[in-house]
C-alpha cells in the first residue's frame, strides 16, 4: 500500500530540516573536530531522513518498519552527540534547543507511523 513518496511525508521534511540545524550547530564545533564529532554529526543527522525515504519507497511494510528503527537509533545518537558537544563546551543549549525541539519532534513523528504500520500488518 503506497501512500505517498517520501518527499510528500511530513516526517521526512522535518527530518530534513533537522539535519540543517545540524549543520549549522556543527559550524560552531572547534576546527579540530571538524573530521570526528562535527562529522560525525551530520552523518547521523543526514541518515534520519535518508532511512525514512528508503523505507517508504521500498513499499514494504516490514522494510520500512525497519528502517524506521534505524532512524530512531540514529536520532539516539544524534541526541547523545549534541549532548556530548554541551559538555564539552563547545556549543550553549541555546545553541542546542533547536535542534533538540527538532529532534523530539522527529521522534515522535516516526514512532507514531511504526505504530501504524505494526498495526495494519
Amino acid at each position: 500500500m503506497r501512500l505517498k513518496r517520501h518527499v510528500d511525508l511530513i516526517v521526512w521534511q522535518k527530518a530534513i530540516d533537522l539535519a540543517i540545524e545540524v549543520y549549522r550547530v556543527s559550524d560552531m564545533i572547534p576546527r579540530e573536530e571538524m573530521y570526528a564529532l562535527s562529522d560525525q554529526m551530520k552523518k547521523t543527522a543526514v541518515s534520519i531522513p535518508s532511512k525514512i525515504a528508503q523505507g517508504q519507497d521500498s513499499n514494504l511494510a516490514e522494510e520500512y518498519l525497519r528502517c524506521l528503527n534505524h532512524a530512531k537509533g540514529s536520532k539516539g545518537k544524534l541526541e547523545t552527540q549534541l549532548l556530548i558537544c554541551l559538555r564539552l563546551k563547545y556549543v550553549t543549549v541555546t545553541d542546542i534547543v533547536e535542534a533538540q525541539t527538532q529532534l523530539c519532534e522527529v521522534g515522535e513523528l516516526i514512532n507514531s507511523i511504526g505504530k501504524e504500520l505494526a498495526v495494519a500488518s
